[in-house]
């Protein structure tokens, strides 16, 4: 048995897995047999050929990081836009429709997030993962009272149908001045 120094076996390794970009480490080649098929007799094994060498993994991911950055766009833009929700969210279907945009904000900042992972974007992935947070906040701040975790209010009653509620809430009666005669 040779005794090596393994240290330096497993960082050639780690540099040659470094070198290979994700999608062509996980794909298959075209002579490989299907997923549980029997091996063939005389198949012939994978390698690559010595002036083949797979590009930098660095490289193939800037190419496409582009669209990365408009998937975090389109997410931060649908996360503001809830700022500016155009109906009351009482009850009843706008309410529905609220919360349904809630948690499609929360989505598409969880969408963003992976593509900003792959590409290894600090800051992309940084504000992804806070449009995904803001979504599941304004989720739940509908939600919670509606189930009985949070403290109901005028404006988030306990329920989430429209019986029983003001459709509109009376506005506050402005206070009188006293002592100022017209």
């Amino acid at each position: 048995m040779s005794n090596k120094n393994w240290d330096a076996e497993l960082a050639k390794i780690d540099k040659q897995l470094a070198s290979i970009s994700d999608e062509q480490l996980l794909a298959t080649p075209a002579n490989a047999p299907a997923p549980g098929a029997a091996p063939t007799r005389g198949a012939p094994t994978r390698s690559l050929p010595a002036g083949n060498a797979p590009a930098p993994a660095a490289t193939v991911a800037a190419g496409r990081s582009w669209v990365s950055w408009v998937k975090v766009i389109i997410a931060v833009a649908a996360a503001a836009g809830m700022m500016f929700w155009p109906w009351p969210a009482r009850c009843g279907g706008p309410l529905m429709g609220f919360t349904a945009a809630t948690g499609v904000v929360a989505l598409l900042g969880a969408w963003s997030a992976i593509g900003t992972w792959r590409h290894r974007l600090g800051l992309a992935h940084v504000a992804s993962l806070l449009v995904t947070v803001w979504g599941l906040a304004l989720g739940a701040r509908e939600v919670l009272p509606r189930v009985g975790y949070a403290i109901p209010t005028e404006a988030r009653a306990a329920t989430w149908s429209c019986e029983g509620l003001p459709l509109f809430a009376p506005p506050a009666e402005a206070p009188v001045p006293t002592g100022i005669t017209p």
